[in-house]
């Protein structure tokens, strides 16, 4: 069992349930498809960050909401069944958000997200006294609850790391607050007109800036360092979705390991690039004996 309230990583942010329905094809405008699979399974960056932060042999806790019903409730067994540390998350009556992913043969997605009438927790709503962890890693969709944790774990030494998806009040709010900006191309675009320029814009907010490209793999600022690692060696892709919770948990567990910066890179591709190799988010993640044989294979070549 994990000692009270310490962890390697706490990941704050979204949790949801997920149906992966895989499709020929996306649907046209009034056109009915049948859909060749179905997986049920908890998602969200913040949450599947966590169990994959778990997976790779660190301890790991949640903070976000679930609600009361059916799927929170599948959610929240999930979590506990990985060794996610559960005790910050809030069960309420709302229910839990659903998205909806349609998966097509070559691991292209197309996804619809229903929130209904749920609300970022405020601040103060949870008590964090006496909690520990090397790492806070955020996705943006609790703000205020994030801010409280910066607020009260500040001058202890704990990195902090943006999973920065999309561009959207959360994301704005945190960019020039934590310790390691990670950005998708999609938040990147949306922020600047093209990746580079993107990166240099951020860089003032951050000292360490990382954009993942997906296939083509990523590009970094540290400083006055710039760099970009290529895409691991992966064929086998079946399915792109929770490649970036994937990528983002995986490389708060590198920085919570003390892993030399080239390594977090390496380490944070490598788990993205394996989840890509299986259908669904959750069922993707991959474990620690997984992920090292990659990266052994990937030194080789």
């Amino acid at each position: 069992m994990y000692k009270p309230n310490n962890f390697d990583v706490l990941c704050v942010g979204h949790a949801s349930y997920d149906l992966v329905f895989t499709v020929p094809q996306h649907p046209l405008s009034d056109e009915k498809i049948v859909a060749e699979g179905l997986l049920g399974c908890g998602g969200g960056p913040a949450a599947n960050a966590a169990v994959i932060v778990s997976k790779l042999g660190f301890k790991a806790g949640f903070c976000g909401y679930l609600g009361n019903e059916l799927y929170g409730e599948s959610h929240w067994q999930e979590l506990q069944a990985q060794h996610v540390d559960t005790r910050y998350v809030v069960r309420g009556d709302f229910a839990t958000p659903l998205s909806v992913v349609l998966v097509k043969p070559d691991g292209q997605r197309a996804l619809i997200n229903y929130k209904c009438q749920i609300q970022a927790l405020k601040s103060k709503s949870i008590d964090f006294a006496n909690l520990q962890t090397k790492v806070l890693l955020f996705d943006g969709h609790e703000p205020q609850i994030s801010l409280d944790l910066l607020d009260y774990l500040a001058g202890q030494g704990v990195s902090s790391v943006l999973d920065a998806g999309s561009v959207h009040t959360g994301t704005l709010l945190l960019a020039d607050k934590v310790d390691y900006l990670v950005c998708s191309e999609k938040f990147a675009l949306q922020y600047a007109e093209s990746v580079e320029s993107a990166l240099t814009q951020l860089s003032a907010q951050s000292a360490v800036v990382v954009i993942t490209l997906g296939e083509r793999g990523l590009i970094w600022r540290r400083g006055q360092e710039v760099g970009a690692l290529a895409a691991p060696p992966l064929s086998n892709i079946i399915d792109t979705t929770g490649a970036g919770d994937a990528f983002h948990g995986a490389f708060a567990a590198a920085v919570a390991a003390g892993m030399s910066w080239l390594e977090i890179l390496r380490f944070a591709s490598g788990a993205g690039g394996l989840c890509c190799t299986k259908l669904g988010a959750r069922t993707g993640l991959p474990d620690r004996q997984q992920l090292n044989a990659l990266l052994a294979a990937w030194s080789v070549n």
